[in-house]
């Protein structure tokens, strides 16, 4: 991620940020231009979001209708479609009447932000479903169903024909910390689902979309998605993943079948894309690294030979303090070069 300043007082502020601690301007993101904005002090003491106007580049932009729903800081231009880019991707959302359903959507939403600011960086292809009905990208945020004899629905974090459909109580930090302890998991996010599920959009669009040529590539790499998805997964839950997966795999999970390998893999891969932008941001990155944009610059060995020192670093400072690794992966050659392949196919995608 970038490093962002209010416009006003240039006091730094974070990429969610909605006002400026240091003047009390109201901020936006501005995505074409990807930059923070902040309003003239005439609004300083607007309540209404919908009140607010930002002006940058001979424009003049609004808030996302959405700022108020829930707490979208990104801005679109006066006479363009009221909800922002990110936002216009929404299919279904929980019911806002429920408090605590609308504070877990705020949370998703937060994450999705930053999904869509990666999108965004890559160029990648992100089309509605109201721009593009069959290919189209969308997002269905749902909460479990309590049936009335106290049996529940619950619902599961997949994707499908462009629909992404993530269960709110991912949200829940404390839900979501229960999952990964039953699931065995070592690192268990927000941005994490939505950089895995998006990642299955994107096979569509990269492998199956793609030339004979790719998916042969993909296949030596990753494994025949052909393999019987729903065999793969009882498989895997059943027995569990293979004993030599952490030779082979950058998570158990991978190990179930080429399509989540290559999911989990990509998910990888813009952790570190985005990792890496904000070391170099910070100047935390390694000499080599510094000033290097990872979304547009870079072998994916030399993305690689700063993204390893820099977890090290990481994991240092987190033992220091008394906490568990940030990073708590290995990266063994064969996943080097499934990354690699992520990288070749991100980068060719994003200059179509």
């Amino acid at each position: 991620m970038k490093r962002f300043h209010c416009s006003r007082c240039g006091h730094e502020v974070y990429f969610d940020s909605a006002r400026c601690v240091g003047c009390g301007a109201w901020l936006g993101f501005e995505p074409g231009a990807l930059t923070m904005l902040s309003a003239a002090a005439e609004f300083d003491d607007v309540t209404d979001p919908a009140a607010l106007r930002w002006e940058f580049g001979g424009s003049t932009f609004m808030a996302c209708s959405n700022r108020g729903l829930s707490e979208c800081n990104w801005l679109v231009r006066e006479g363009a479609p009221e909800l922002c880019v990110a936002s216009r991707h929404n299919a279904v959302i929980p019911d806002l009447s429920d408090a605590a359903a609308r504070l877990l959507w705020v949370r998703l939403e937060a994450a999705k932000r930053q999904l869509f600011y990666q999108l965004i960086r890559w160029d990648l292809p992100r089309p509605t479903k109201a721009e593009d009905p069959e290919r189209g990208l969308a997002f269905a945020f749902l909460a479990d169903t309590v049936h009335p004899d106290g049996t529940v629905e619950n619902v599961l974090t997949g994707h499908a024909g462009g629909l992404i459909t993530l269960a709110i109580k991912e949200g829940d930090d404390a839900e979501r910390e229960v999952r990964r302890t039953a699931l065995g998991e070592p690192f268990r996010t927000l941005i994490g689902h939505f950089r895995h599920e998006v990642a299955h959009y994107y096979w569509d669009r990269l492998v199956a979309d793609g030339s004979d040529d790719t998916r042969d590539k993909v296949r030596a790499i990753f494994g025949d998605e052909r393999a019987d998805y729903g065999a793969a997964l009882e498989r895997h839950y059943a027995d569990g993943p293979r004993p030599d997966w952490r030779d082979h795999f950058i998570s158990s999970y991978a190990a179930a079948h080429p399509w989540e390998d290559f999911a989990e893999t990509f998910a990888h891969y813009a952790h570190l894309v985005d990792g890496l932008e904000t070391a170099s941001a910070f100047e935390l990155a390694a000499d080599h690294a510094l000033g290097l944009d990872p979304y547009v610059a870079g072998t994916s060995d030399e993305l690689l030979s700063a993204w390893i020192p820099l977890t090290l670093a990481v994991n240092a400072l987190n033992r220091s303090m008394g906490q568990p690794d940030l990073y708590p992966f290995v990266v063994p050659a064969p996943v080097r070069a499934k990354l690699a392949l992520v990288h070749e196919l991100v980068r060719t995608l994003s200059v179509q």
